[in-house]
């Protein structure tokens, strides 16, 4: 099968190639599933699980991907709960070879079953986005109606996702980003927008949630923010500054059948829109990731037409 793999970390996306790989086999509780389109996501190549194992051990040459949507063609020996056949989506394990690929060996219950009437893109484009935004509000940062979010990268494929759910949820959204990024921030349903290289972060007053994918000065700047008993929650790696009276709390993503069933409803009922930005073939992917042009949006691989 044709799959996008790397082996040197220190060349970053220039070190992506397309080759020949052995199609997967599946393991005990596993699937295969015939990839039809999948997401990546640069930092990636900055994660140690991109290029070693739980024990430590290289794992190079790893392919690439962790989300997908596709069809499940292989079932593993005691596998329970998909047929196949079935139209799926979901997030791999970050250890195991991902999913730049024709066909991805992964643990059945880290899919969901896609609608026959959700393109496969559309699914492609959800599984850390949607997720990573879920987790954030309603496990970690237990938003609730009439607080106040302040959602950074609000233009962006997860902050575009954050900024919806918590204002499904009954919260004010605070949407932060670039200046370019203003309208479409509110276009997603952010109540205000704060212009990053131009307004003064701190006229937003106190928050109850500040949602953060940027980490630095500005995550340093957003816990002064959190009112008591508020939380910052960041997705970038431990926080430098706790709030002085509230929580912070960095998270990794986890895969959830139920999220991801509760994420694909939103978006067949029009309550969740996704944020797609270019969708190029597998065959022109190294190149769609070595672009130096500013990417807006969910950057999907069609694997199959």
């Amino acid at each position: 099968m044709k799959a996008i793999v790397v082996t040197d970390q220190a060349a970053g996306t220039a070190g992506m190639t397309l080759v020949e790989r052995p199609e997967p086999q599946a393991a005990i509780n596993d699937v295969v599933v015939q990839v039809h389109a999948a997401g990546f996501v640069n930092t990636e190549l900055e994660w140690p699980s991109t290029w070693a194992d739980r024990a430590f051990r290289d794992r190079t040459p790893s392919i690439l991907g962790h989300e997908l949507a596709g069809v499940v063609t292989a079932l593993g020996y005691g596998t329970t709960g998909l047929s196949i056949g079935q139209r799926v989506f979901g997030l791999s394990d970050w250890h195991r070879d991902g999913t730049l690929a024709e066909y991805v060996a992964m643990e059945a219950r880290n899919l969901a079953l896609l609608p026959g009437d959700v393109d496969f893109t559309v699914g492609a484009s959800l599984p850390i986005s949607g997720l990573t935004a879920w987790q954030g509000l309603f496990q970690h940062g237990r938003v609730l109606a009439g607080q106040t979010v302040l959602a950074h990268g609000a233009a962006g494929a997860v902050g575009s996702a954050v900024t919806q759910l918590a204002r499904e949820a009954g919260a004010y959204v605070i949407g932060t980003g670039r200046a370019a990024d203003r309208q479409k921030a509110l276009d997603f349903g952010a109540n205000e927008f704060v212009d990053l290289g131009n307004d003064t972060l701190e006229d937003v007053g106190r928050v109850d949630l500040v949602f953060d994918v940027i980490g630095g000065d500005v995550q340093k700047r957003s816990a002064a923010l959190i009112r008591a008993g508020g939380t910052l929650v960041t997705v970038v790696g431990p926080t430098q500054v706790r709030p002085a009276d509230g929580l912070t709390i960095d998270f990794v993503v986890e895969a959830d059948r139920t999220q991801l069933s509760e994420i694909i409803q939103r978006v067949r009922d029009g309550r969740l829109r996704t944020n797609i930005g270019k969708v190029s073939s597998l065959d022109d992917a190294v190149a769609t990731f070595n672009s130096t042009e500013r990417r807006a949006g969910k950057t999907v691989i069609r694997v199959r037409p």
